[in-house]
């Protein structure tokens, strides 16, 4: 997501954030439900019908978070009806946004949004990349176990999977893990992986869901059939990557993984310790 990206959809949910008589923030679900992209409030109420059971299950009032109101709108007649609407904390915003689907870009802002105490376009853009990191390494690592899976389907054994993965890193780099590990200075208990850049673990895991594609579609049944094609794929890669400019081994090592995740969880957990309810008009800040 671009800078400028960040700030219009940072503009467009302050726009729409209102405050109480005492203070506290809060957003219209109808409003809410358009931020978002859904276009069927029915579809919208589903979700916040799961955030509700997610406030009550982290042990806070309901009540406090989602107050239900109406709102008069106009019709194209120039009357006015009643329509069903409900104010939302932030918190309860956040929790509608966890149960979104986090693939849309939208939604993805909106997670990070809400849970970021101080909700600056830089700090959100800094969380969004990280998030992404983040995401990107789990993933990586649920590719690589199902590769895994898929040798011992196919062939009867795994046990050289870690012979095959780091075949795969020096067809990328053009050097081997040893060699990257060092570069990069990753200790040598620590994958390689947990010190890569988002582009570096998302090409990886590129060339390796083509290798289980192609292991199953061409019934790969010997390791070194799978090995070479690991390897191949890998090397296309690593081609893609040249021809946009980009040598992954020379790309500066990022931020151990592990510590971004115990910083974006620290961060979530601020979000959901004491946060302001419609109610009591208690604030977290």
């Amino acid at each position: 997501m671009e800078q400028q990206q960040i700030q219009s959809l940072t503009t467009t949910f302050e726009a729409h954030s209102q405050k109480t008589e005492t203070g506290i923030e809060y957003w219209l679900a109808r409003d809410l439900q358009h931020l978002l992209g859904y276009g069927k409030w029915d579809n919208f109420i589903g979700v916040t019908s799961k955030a509700k059971t997610a406030c009550e299950i982290s042990g806070h009032n309901i009540a406090d978070h989602f107050a239900d109101v109406g709102k008069m709108v106009e019709l194209g007649s120039g009357s006015k009806r009643e329509i069903d609407d409900i104010m939302l904390t932030r918190y309860a915003c956040y929790l509608v946004a966890q149960n979104g689907d986090a693939r849309k870009q939208q939604i993805a802002f909106a997670q990070t949004y809400f849970a970021m105490q101080t909700r600056k376009a830089e700090l959100i853009e800094q969380r969004l990349l990280e998030s992404e990191r983040v995401a990107a390494r789990r993933k990586l690592s649920t590719t690589e176990t199902e590769l895994s899976d898929v040798i011992f389907e196919q062939t009867g054994g795994n046990q050289n999977f870690a012979l095959i993965r780091s075949k795969g890193d020096s067809a990328l780099f053009g050097r081997n893990t040893k060699a990257m590990k060092a570069k990069w200075q990753v200790p040598d208990n620590r994958p390689l992986a947990d010190f890569a850049p988002t582009i570096v673990l998302k090409a990886k895991d590129f060339a390796t869901e083509i290798t289980i594609h192609n292991a199953r579609h061409q019934q790969m049944t010997q390791e070194q059939q799978i090995s070479n094609e690991h390897i191949t794929n890998n090397q296309a890669v690593r081609e893609t990557l040249l021809g946009r400019g980009i040598e992954p081994e020379n790309l500066p090592p990022a931020e151990d993984v592990k510590k971004v995740e115990r910083r974006l969880a620290s961060t979530e957990k601020k979000a959901l310790n004491k946060p302001a309810t419609l109610v009591k008009g208690e604030s977290d800040d």
